[in-house]
């Protein structure tokens, strides 16, 4: 039997709320070292946060830490339920390019699995490597006429 994203996720994982501000949400990921936060209204995911959109949508705007999270929110996100296969997850992270997904079950956040755990726990190890693999070369690519 395949084995499950659910006996891979990470079920105990930090979350906001789309009351929080910008820099509330900041500095929750400095504390727990993260960069993807999934934000809920209840337990319903209504979108997720990483570092980036607090740097492109909100800082870099010029928006004050008191700016709502909703400003910077990313809701058009791709989600799995938890008794996904792992296979499944590992293609959809490396079809969409995706390091992190959060599993939602019902619409109630339940979850978020990482790149990490499909190559941590050696569980589908060529479909979480080539995942790896192809999201690296997606998001590192030297701009053409890159001189070193």
């Amino acid at each position: 039997m395949a084995k499950t994203v659910r006996e891979i996720m990470s079920a105990d994982c930090v979350t906001a709320t789309t009351k929080d501000n910008i820099y509330e949400l900041a500095v929750l990921m400095k504390k727990h070292d993260i960069g993807f936060v999934p934000v809920v209204e209840g337990k319903k995911l209504v979108g997720v946060a990483t570092d980036r959109d607090l740097v492109l949508r909100g800082y870099a705007e010029k928006h004050s830490g008191s700016t709502a999270v909703s400003e910077v929110l990313t809701t058009t996100v791709k989600t799995i339920s938890s008794d996904t296969t792992v296979d499944e997850a590992a293609k959809m992270m490396a079809r969409h390019q995706i390091r992190r997904l959060p599993v939602v079950d019902n619409g109630d956040l339940v979850g978020v699995v990482a790149i990490g755990d499909l190559a941590v726990r050696e569980i589908f190890v060529n479909e979480a490597g080539e995942a790896l693999s192809d999201i690296s070369e997606h998001e590192h690519r030297e701009p053409q006429g890159f001189v070193h």
